[in-house]
């Protein structure tokens, strides 16, 4: 088996009037995420954005600006999904990008078992990831959305901290 790099990227779909497109995990029922995947060999981290937004979504990203928004997290890998990675590798290194569509389109899943458009606020407390929350808090800052309530930013300190 070969295992899977410990450099990730992340893409947060969004549509014009910023609904985000969240996908229910297959292998974890109630883990909603943005498209996420690993590089393999000789990739970018824009290369594997490219390709796993087509793998997860069947959209093809270069019909669209795909944005790389110069921001990366590490965080440690979960525990029952570290057998993927050479024994003792840890931590990630996950890049993000934006991929600004017209308006919601239908998902072709392939590596989840169900899709939901929701306002950027609403997808802030529904991904399970501290990363791809950050992610929605830097759509919110480079189009300069404001929380209108509280509760989104309660929950989102929760899930980083």
């Amino acid at each position: 088996m070969a295992f899977k790099k410990p450099i990730s990227s992340l893409v947060l779909i969004y549509t014009e009037d910023f609904k985000v497109l969240l996908m229910e995990r297959a292998d974890k029922k109630g883990f909603w995420q943005s498209v996420t995947g690993s590089l393999e060999d000789n990739e970018t981290p824009q290369d594997a954005a490219l390709r796993e937004v087509f793998e997860e979504t069947g959209i093809d990203a270069n019909q669209y600006e795909l944005e790389d928004w110069q921001l990366s997290h590490i965080y440690e890998i979960y525990a029952h999904w570290r057998y993927r990675y050479a024994p003792d590798t840890t931590h990630n290194t996950e890049h993000i990008f934006g991929l600004k569509l017209p308006s919601e389109m239908p998902i072709q899943l392939s590596e989840h078992v169900q899709y939901l458009w929701v306002d950027w606020q609403d997808a802030m407390d529904k991904v399970f990831s501290w990363t791809n929350v950050e992610a929605i808090k830097k759509l919110a800052e480079i189009h300069q959305l404001k929380l209108k309530n509280r509760r989104s930013m309660q929950v989102a300190q929760i899930k980083i901290g």
